[in-house]
């Protein structure tokens, strides 16, 4: 086998591990806003189980790149996919940590009848889960177009992100024994927001894996 099939070879197992870590972090997300809008603490754990995979497909992906870079030398466009595939990996990574958060948070609302309706944290969730495998995919296939779309649509993240947080607030305004539960939604939002900023990331990596800047 030629050097270059070889290479090949491996990169295409660490775009078929990417996937397999995307498809568990889109799980994840699923399942942590299920376990919220449901208050289901079994749901919850099982987003904790999920997380230790993820951490673990983390591992296993950087190990695969770092023996390529070690092993095969890849030069120019090569050493970019490898680079950008470390650092999407690390910010797929937190993905999981911020869900396996929410999912933890969800096991402490208590009983009480919810302050608000969900609507708009599973719109937000939605978005992200569509951001994050768009992200992924944007990298395998080299989609330049698609990668660059995430910035724009993690717009539509931050304006859920405010409109949320000001109904939280005047919830608040109106009755401080809102507070709690309100400030626990906010926990809430501000993750998903979060992770749709580290799909944006995953995005500029992608960017910089083609065409060698990062925004």
């Amino acid at each position: 086998m030629s050097v270059r099939a070889r290479y090949e070879k491996e990169l295409g197992c660490v775009f078929d591990s990417l996937v397999l870590m995307c498809r568990h972090i889109e799980l994840a997300i699923e399942k942590c806003v299920i376990a919220l809008v449901d208050r289901d603490s079994d749901l919850a754990r099982e987003v904790c189980a999920e997380d230790r995979i993820i951490n673990e497909m983390e591992r296993n992906i950087e190990n695969a790149c770092l023996k390529i870079l070690l092993l095969e030398h890849p030069v120019a466009g090569d050493f970019r996919a490898i680079s950008a595939a470390l650092k999407m990996i690390t910010d797929l990574e937190r993905i999981g940590d911020q869900a396996r958060d929410i999912a933890e948070i969800s096991t402490h609302i208590g009983e009480g009848e919810y302050i608000k309706k969900l609507v708009h944290i599973q719109e937000m969730a939605t978005i992200v889960i569509q951001m994050v495998k768009d992200g992924v995919h944007a990298y395998i296939n080299n989609d330049l177009e698609l990668a660059r779309t995430l910035d724009k649509t993690d717009k539509k993240v931050d304006e859920l992100f405010k409109v949320i947080m000001g109904d939280l607030i005047e919830l608040i305004k109106k009755n401080t024994d809102n507070a709690e539960q309100a400030v626990m939604f906010m926990m809430v939002t501000k993750y998903f927001e979060r992770i749709g900023d580290h799909a944006v990331n995953i995005g500029e990596w992608v960017e910089y894996a083609i065409t060698g800047d990062h925004p």
